[in-house]
């Protein structure tokens, strides 16, 4: 399944998702519920416009996102 993200960039200069598309359906955040870091990827977990959580995965080398978790409510 294809994922693409649309960010925010505050004046830190940090991406922050605020909707992304998994394939043709398009996803508005509702709420950034936490994130974290590990030396190579970022992680967030957000509530997205349809009651579901989803935690996304950017990979700041290859700068792509993938999809790693999946709940309806």
């Amino acid at each position: 399944m294809e994922i693409r993200v649309d960010c925010y960039s505050g004046y830190r200069g940090e991406e922050t998702p605020r909707r992304f598309w998994l394939d043709e359906r398009r996803i508005e955040i509702r709420e950034v519920i936490d994130r974290w870091l590990d030396p190579e990827r970022r992680y967030f977990k957000v509530m997205g416009d349809d009651g579901a959580t989803y935690i996304l995965r950017h990979d700041s080398e290859t700068c792509a996102w993938e999809l790693t978790f999946f709940r309806e409510t």
